[in-house]
């Protein structure tokens, strides 16, 4: 079961409150989507991430096609069961992965040939392997198969690359075999084109998906490009459909994003930033391991109400990153994803109220942002 619904929308700009139901839960959106790329999200548990109020996760089929194989995952009873988290899961095609193997991998009609980044044996994912093995794996929603290219792209490559998306997108959905359980979302590509952009979404729309991505965002463009792209695709496509901008997880892309119309994201950032000693708070990024915080007893955002938060203070984790302890990560880690999952709580109140633009402006101006 799969089903959006428009709560309301801002009379400020194009942000708007939904909820989308699937057969783990409720997800209230805009939401963020911390990524559990083999299975689990870096140092945390599921537990702990239900303490931070996290409602959906995701994971990637690249890497679990690769390690331990679908066919396990669909032994142990589907990813849920696998990975013992109750709550609604995403999974994503492995197209981006695959794509950003650059020399190692082959694009034909069929599907793509990559050598595998553990043991460099030739590998195989086409639109319908990569349906199967998402199939296999059980999340709630499911990605189709595409082409993200890099950026800069030329026009010609770009409309090439679409073109080829839409035929995949066609074969994902012949290919797909669990319609009841798990819901297809078609993915809008383009490069940085509006005339490419508008062509893709009209011919996914045709396809009739139950949510839409906008890819081929993010991958080093500058966020005035990101925006100019969103604010023209958000028009093209259904309101009465989700809409998933992937690959961002910092405030300012996500309040960007939210402004626009998106209502999912998601992004490796505040585990991948945690482990190397990075913290998100409400004045700005906090590198723990600077000496300044060696007698700094106050905890790593006094705004903040995580378990990190309430219980050690910056001094002690500067420690545990100095002497190599693993609980290091998981401070850090837990209080990232916290961040990030109430600031879109605060977004998610804000649109409520009508005063997002007037939040967003506060919280850059004091996160550090030159506001514009």
């Amino acid at each position: 079961m799969f089903k959006y619904e428009l709560i309301k929308e801002s009379s400020e700009c194009k942000a708007r409150l939904g909820k989308i139901t699937t057969d783990h839960g409720e997800i209230e959106t805009p939401i963020f989507m911390p990524v559990g790329t083999r299975a689990t999200v870096k140092t945390m548990t599921p537990e702990e991430l239900k303490d931070n109020d996290v409602q959906i996760i995701l994971a990637n089929t690249y890497h679990l096609f690769l390690r331990p194989g679908h066919d396990i995952v669909e032994e142990a009873g589907g990813l849920h069961k696998f990975m013992n988290w109750d709550g609604p899961i995403l999974t994503d095609s492995g197209g981006f992965q695959v794509f950003s193997l650059g020399d190692s991998r082959k694009i034909t009609e069929e599907g793509v040939y990559f050598k595998s980044h553990i043991d460099g044996s030739t590998q195989f994912l086409s639109p319908e392997k990569s349906i199967e093995v998402q199939n296999a794996l059980g999340a709630d929603i499911i990605m189709s198969f595409d082409e993200c290219i890099p950026y800069p792209a030329s026009h010609e490559y770009a409309k090439q690359s679409l073109e080829r998306t839409t035929r995949w997108a066609k074969r994902c959905i012949e290919a797909h075999k669990k319609t009841d359980s798990q819901a297809l979302f078609g993915i809008v590509q383009g490069g940085m084109y509006k005339d490419l952009r508008e062509q893709s979404a009209r011919e996914l729309m045709e396809l009739d998906f139950p949510g839409y991505s906008i890819g081929g965002l993010s991958v080093g463009e500058p966020l005035e490009m990101m925006n100019e792209m969103l604010d023209f695709t958000v028009d093209l496509l259904p309101k009465d459909k989700p809409r998933y901008n992937m690959g961002v997880g910092t405030p300012d892309y996500l309040f960007e994003s939210v402004i626009r119309g998106i209502d999912m994201a998601d992004c490796v950032l505040p585990t991948r930033i945690a482990r190397n000693g990075t913290a998100m708070t409400s004045k700005g990024r906090v590198v723990i391991k600077n000496a300044k915080y060696k007698r700094d007893f106050s905890p790593l955002d006094d705004e903040c109400d995580c378990y990190a938060c309430k219980n050690y203070s910056k001094a002690y984790i500067r420690h545990l990153f100095n002497v190599d302890e693993i609980l290091a990560y998981r401070l850090v880690s837990t209080h990232n994803i916290r961040f990030l999952i109430k600031l879109m709580e605060n977004i998610r109140e804000s649109i409520k109220n009508d005063n997002l633009l007037e939040y967003r402006d506060d919280f850059y101006s004091k996160y550090g942002y030159n506001i514009k």
